[in-house]
């Protein structure tokens, strides 16, 4: 670990847009910074949080998190992105941001950390499975764009 790594969460568009090019490594798809600026902004209506972990103030890492709700969990905070920069893994940043989150769950009086990985992602599997998350269904979807 290094003491030079502070964790904050992100909440300005100056903020955001400095911290498009980590998240871009998770999300591709995603275009540029201000399109993506103005997402997080929505989501975070939405009960959306996203965490940082900097590095002389650069983004170096980052999980974003929603509060929700629903009949199979209760209350619980489900993981929508983790992703630390491609040059810092194997620093022990994402079991960081991770704890923080759990923290986070604990804090509000939540029972469930809940995340989703594609099944092509073996070494975040792995990394899942090391932090004590077990899989506990399979996540489903559909485009219907087609």
């Amino acid at each position: 670990m290094n003491d030079h790594t502070e964790f904050a969460h992100l909440e300005s568009d100056a903020d955001l847009i400095a911290s498009f090019p980590v998240m871009h490594q998770l999300r591709p798809h995603l275009t540029d910074a201000p399109t993506f600026a103005a997402q997080i902004q929505r989501q975070r209506q939405n009960g959306y949080h996203l965490l940082a972990a900097k590095e002389h103030g650069k983004v170096i890492g980052m999980a974003g998190y929603r509060l929700t709700e629903n009949t199979l969990y209760g209350r619980f905070i489900y993981v929508d992105d983790l992703v630390i920069d491609a040059t810092q893994q194997r620093r022990r940043l994402g079991e960081q941001l991770l704890d923080r989150v759990r923290e986070e769950t604990r804090a509000r009086g939540y029972r469930w950390l809940v995340l989703d990985t594609g099944m092509h992602m073996a070494l975040a599997q792995r990394f899942y499975f090391r932090q004590g998350l077990l899989p506990l269904g399979m996540h489903f979807s559909q485009d219907l764009s087609q």
